[in-house]
This record gives C-alpha cells, structure tokens and sequence, in this order.
C-alpha cells in the first residue's frame, strides 16, 4: 500500500491517523463521561483525570499533523451527489474545528490555576492562558458541549459511510479501510478541498 494519497485512494498514513485519532476522540469521550462521576476515594480518582489530559495533548498533537498531511496530500474523489459532497467537505471542515476546539478548551480547563499540563510524565505543556473570570467553569462547560458535539458528527460520519457502502456500493468506506481496488464506476465527480 502507499504512503500517500492520490486521486483515487487513501494512503496508509491517511488511514492510520483517521483510525488512531477516531478511537481517541471515542475513548477520551468515554473516559471523560466516566471520570467525571468518580469520588476522592476511587481509585481512578486521580489517574483517569491524568490520562485523559495525556492524551487529550497526543490527540492535539495527532491533529496537527493530520491537518499538515491533509495539505500536503491531494484529496481522494467524494461519491455521490452534488450536495452530499458538499456536506462531506463541511463535515471534514467541522471535525477540524471541533476536535481543536475540545483539545483548547481542555487545555484551558487545566491551566486555568497556573498548572502546566503534564504528558505521560515525556514532558509538559505550560500554562499561557489563565486568570479569566471562571476560566476553568466556562472552559469545562465548553469542553462538555464541544465534545457531545463531535460525537454527534462522528455519529453522523459513520451512518453516512455505512449508506456509501451498502445502499449507494461505492467504495467510500472500504477506501478508508485501506482496499486497493479499482475506483467504482459510481458517480465520480469531486470536491478537491477539505
């Protein structure tokens, strides 16, 4: 398989940052709703908050780069109809801005007493942003919502890749499996940005 994109399919890099940042955003989610419950005395109290920062950083780390390679790669035809390529174009747009927006907003939560956020004991990200009024309320209520948010579009992401695949059968969800067959004689018509 290929490193990189063409017109026709994902490359292997593509792929592996799709998948290894989808099962973050997932298991940071679930990580976050279970955490936030947890008492002093659990003994999760402590580590789970640390490894959801930890790899909440890995994640904003993860999309940097994605959105780097994205650039630096031509972007594989979209199927379907006009409008659904146009919604597929805002959709990938949108995940951009709400998967930076949850990883700013956490980080906002955590410096917002002055404290660096610590990364798997590798290292640290420093407090520059603090002292606004109920920094750490507002930012957490932000982080909440962004995150509900981005589960609905990841929600809405797979239905869509489900009805590519098995109503519309073209190739859409099996590319990003990372199958290297021919392109589908579908409608193959394409938005080239994302």
């Amino acid at each position: 398989m290929q490193l990189r994109n063409d017109r026709t399919r994902y490359g292997l890099i593509a792929i592996l940052l799709h998948w290894t940042m989808a099962l973050l955003v997932v298991g940071l989610f679930l990580l976050g709703i279970f955490m936030v419950d947890l008492d002093y005395t659990h003994p999760w109290y402590q580590r789970a908050p640390d490894l959801h920062r930890s790899l909440g950083v890995i994640t904003g780390l993860l999309l940097l780069f994605r959105f780097g390679w994205r650039l630096a790669n031509p972007l594989p035809e979209r199927f379907g109809k006009p409008w659904e390529r146009q919604a597929a174009l805002w959709a990938h747009r949108l995940f951009y801005v709400l998967m930076a927006a949850v990883v700013v907003s956490g980080y906002l939560i955590t410096t917002a007493d002055d404290q660096p956020v610590p990364v798997f004991g590798w290292f640290e990200i420093p407090a520059t942003i603090q002292g606004f009024d109920n920094q750490e309320d507002a930012a957490g209520l932000a982080h909440e919502w962004l995150a509900y948010g981005l589960i609905a579009l990841i929600v809405l992401h797979t239905v869509a890749a489900l009805k590519h695949h098995f109503i519309d059968g073209d190739p859409t969800l099996l590319r990003m499996l990372g199958w290297d067959g021919p392109p589908s004689s579908t409608d193959t018509h394409h938005v080239t940005e994302e």
